[in-house]
C-alpha cells in the first residue's frame, strides 16, 4: 500500500514510534535509529525525523539534521570569493537518510529529502547557515544527492553542499510545497 507522502507525517522522533522493525538494508543505519537517535535528540546532537504510515506509529523512513560548520576553503573559489572571509561558516548537517525497505520505489527518499531542505531553510532564517550538507556514504548515495543539484567540496570526498540560495529558490519557484501554482 502507497504511503502518505505529505509534511503532518514527518514528525520529530518520539519515544511511542515504532522503529524496531525499521529495516533500509544497512545495518549502520538501522542501528542508529533503533538504539541511537532518541539519544542524540535527548542530548541535542541532531534532531531526527521519521516519516509515518497515516494512523500508524510505525517509521517508514527517517532523516537527522545538525548544525555544524565547514572551512571556507572547502567551498568553490568562485563560491569563495562572494562570501565572508571568516574561516568556517555555518552550515546544517543532514547527517542521515533512510528508507524502509518495504517503502522502496515510492518517492520517499526524495519526499524526505525535500522535507529536511525545507527545514534547513526554515531554521536558516532564524540562525545562520549558507548551505545544507550531506556525507554520502557511497556511490549510489553520492549519486541520489547530485541529482538534486548537490555539489561536491573540494578538500572531502563524498561531502556535498546545496547552497541556501538554491534551497530557496526550491521554494519559490511555480510549485510551492502546497501543491498550488504561483500567479
Amino acid at each position: 500500500m502507497p504511503l502518505t507522502l505529505t509534511p503532518e507525517y514527518v514528525v520529530p522522533l518520539g519515544k511511542g514510534h515504532y522503529r524496531s522493525a525499521f529495516d533500509c538494508g544497512n545495518d549502520d543505519l538501522n542501528r542508529f535509529l533503533k538504539q541511537q537517535a532518541r539519544q542524540d535528540a535527548e542530548k541535542h546532537v541532531a534532531v531526527p525525523f521519521v516519516l509515518l504510515e497515516p494512523g500508524r506509529r510505525a517509521v517508514r523512513g527517517f532523516y537527522t539534521l545538525s548544525a555544524s560548520i565547514i572551512p571556507l576553503d572547502e567551498l568553490p573559489p568562485d563560491m569563495m570569493k562572494k562570501l565572508p572571509r571568516y574561516g568556517q561558516l555555518p552550515v546544517t548537517l543532514l547527517g542521515r537518510l533512510a528508507v524502509d525497505q518495504t517503502a522502496k520505489g515510492q518517492g520517499v527518499g526524495e519526499f524526505l529529502l525535500i522535507d529536511a531542505l525545507r527545514r534547513c531553510l526554515e531554521g536558516a532564517q532564524q540562525i545562520g547557515a549558507m548551505a545544507a550538507i550531506v556525507d554520502a556514504k557511497d556511490e549510489q548515495a553520492e549519486s541520489f544527492y547530485r541529482h538534486f543539484d548537490f555539489l561536491p567540496f573540494q578538500l572531502t570526498p563524498r561531502r556535498l553542499f546545496l547552497p541556501m540560495r538554491q534551497i530557496a529558490q526550491l521554494f519559490s519557484g511555480p510549485r510551492l510545497a502546497s501543491g498550488t501554482q504561483n500567479s
